[in-house]
């Protein structure tokens, strides 16, 4: 077996080298061919500065860096593209997914049974507040998108790179590796694993953008929208009738008087109101054809740095100041 540790990277400057010195000897440990891929996501700090440093001084890192923020899952599609072997591990770069809990995914992919194992917490790590959004969004895009494995899903995974070649056509700028990976598999399982406290800094994924990335989902993987419309709209027309009803009755009674303004008010609105909600999902969807027509790219690399054939040689905790090595990618202001 041989592996690929693929770690988006932002704002983590402070976290990345305790993560790589904590990584490296689980992985030699493991005695397995290995690499890690670090993708820095256009961070305003200095984190490429940290990455690169990282990748020229220990052999099996290598750093890429993305000409301005693309996202977590784009820089994860840009990290996957660039795995060599035949495992590709993911995991964040805050610490909470610990790397000694690499192993128990790996274990669970021996065999010929599983394609993609998530990394579930025995305990929930965040907020009350983010934990129901994130279960929200789970639950929303397992019936939106028919993804059955959505309620197991973390951004702590292990897959066979193989199915990175399900969705080597993939493009524009909302990409989701999840749904990607659905599209290649339906051998998906999950393990119990330990999941730690953020070390440094907070999360960026809040409730507000765990949202709006569900939003994109559902926009750019699937037609459950457009049905939502058109049931909104057959709804409205239900209601046309009973109250086209309801007037035709009271008329024929003789209870019609002037006030009966307020009903055709009202049902102008409720038919306006479902038409607009209509015309803005069509919207969504020309403008997000539209975005793909143009072009739009799902990354864009600047530079590169480290080895780009990753070595199998021993590797000593905390040595991070071991001698430069050859390899270094192309033309960076920092090296």
């Amino acid at each position: 077996m041989s592996v690929s540790v693929v770690i988006p990277c932002y704002r983590s400057a402070q976290s990345l080298p305790s993560l790589v010195a904590r990584l490296m000897p689980v992985l030699q440990d493991m005695s397995v061919r290995h690499e890690v891929i670090l993708v820095v996501d256009g961070s305003p700090d200095d984190t490429w500065r940290t990455a690169a440093e990282l990748a020229r001084r220990i052999d099996g890192v290598r750093a890429i860096h993305l000409s301005r923020n693309y996202g977590q899952h784009n820089a994860l599609v840009a990290g996957i593209r660039e795995a060599e072997f035949e495992i590709v591990v993911t995991m964040d770069d805050d610490l909470q997914h610990p790397p000694e809990q690499i192993p128990l995914l790996l274990a669970a992919l021996e065999g010929d049974h599983l394609d993609l194992v998530y990394g579930v917490p025995h305990h929930e790590e965040h907020g009350f507040v983010r934990s129901a959004a994130s279960r929200t969004v789970k639950a929303g895009l397992a019936g939106a998108l028919g993804v059955r494995t959505a309620r197991t899903i973390s951004a702590f995974r292990a897959f066979r790179t193989r199915l990175r070649d399900g969705f080597e056509e993939l493009s524009g700028p909302h990409a989701s590796v999840d749904v990607a990976l659905s599209w290649a598999t339906t051998r998906v399982g999950s393990v119990k694993v330990n999941m730690s406290e953020r070390v440094q800094g907070r999360s960026n994924y809040t409730p507000r953008l765990l949202v709006r990335h569900a939003v994109n989902m559902l926009l750019g993987y699937s037609t459950a929208p457009l049905r939502a419309a058109s049931y909104l709209g057959f709804l409205a027309g239900i209601v046309g009738l009973l109250l086209g009803g309801v007037v035709l009755w009271r008329f024929a009674t003789g209870d019609t008087t002037v006030a009966g303004f307020t009903t055709i008010a009202s049902m102008v609105a409720l038919f306006s109101s479902a038409q607009l909600i209509s015309v803005g999902l069509l919207g969504e969807y020309v403008g997000r054809i539209h975005g793909n027509g143009m072009g739009r790219p799902t990354y864009v690399v600047r530079e590169r740095a480290g080895s780009f054939a990753a070595l199998d040689v021993p590797w000593q905790a905390g040595d991070v100041s071991a001698p430069a090595r050859a390899g270094v990618g192309s033309g960076s202001d920092e090296r």
